[in-house]
Order: C-alpha cells, then sequence, then structure tokens
C-alpha cells in the first residue's frame, strides 16, 4: 500500500483536549506516520500506509468526523516542484536569451573613427 494522506474534519475538535484524544486515536492506528491537527478549522491530516476506514472508524469514538480528502501523500509536492521547474525555465530563458543589439555603440565606434581619421 503507497503512502497517503487523509484530511479529516473533526467536529468536536473545539478544546486542546479533545485535539489531544483526536491525536492520540489516529496515532493508536498501525501504520500512521504524521499526524497535524488545525483546532482552527477543527482539521486533522494523517499521513501514512494505514486503512482510511480504521482512521475513520477509530477517530468516531472521539466524534462527528467528516472526510474531507484522500489521495497520495506526495501529491503536494509534485505540484510544488512544477512550479519550481516552470520559474527555472522562466529564469533560463531569460538569461539564454541574447543581449539586446548594440548599435548605440557600433555608430559611436563608427563616428571615433571617421573623426581619427580626419
Amino acid at each position: 500500500m503507497a503512502q497517503q494522506k487523509m484530511i479529516l474534519k473533526v467536529l468536536t475538535m473545539t478544546d486542546d483536549k479533545t485535539k489531544q484524544k483526536a491525536i492520540e486515536a489516529a496515532a493508536d492506528i498501525p501504520g500512521v506516520d504524521s499526524i497535524a491537527a488545525d483546532l482552527k478549522d477543527q482539521k486533522l491530516t494523517v499521513i501514512g500506509e494505514m486503512d482510511a476506514v480504521a482512521v475513520v472508524k477509530k477517530l468516531k469514538k472521539v466524534g462527528k468526523v467528516d472526510i474531507i480528502s484522500v489521495g497520495p501523500a506526495k501529491e503536494e509536492k509534485k505540484e510544488e516542484k512544477k512550479e519550481e521547474k516552470k520559474e527555472e525555465k522562466k529564469e533560463e530563458a531569460a538569461a539564454a536569451a541574447p543581449p539586446p543589439p548594440k548599435e548605440e555603440k557600433k555608430e559611436e565606434k563608427k563616428e571615433d573613427k571617421k573623426q581619427e581619421n580626419k
């Protein structure tokens, strides 16, 4: 099973006590690598090689749970890398672009040579 990222909304997570209970409940599930809790948004993010049903079943003992998303854990990193590559390509394109023509300097040199020859 590949690593997955679950974002859950625990509606009863309103204070530090229920937040701690939710974190401990998620930590009991085998395969969980990391847990992040956002008390303000009532969100719990669980990352690891675990069964999504087991996570929800365990958290239902703490309170009402809504699943916001379940997906691969490395999805965000890929998007960030794509954005970084696009920025690097833009920078490379700007650096690789030929400098603007130096016609003014050429004209000045020609004028200087004409004056020296006189």
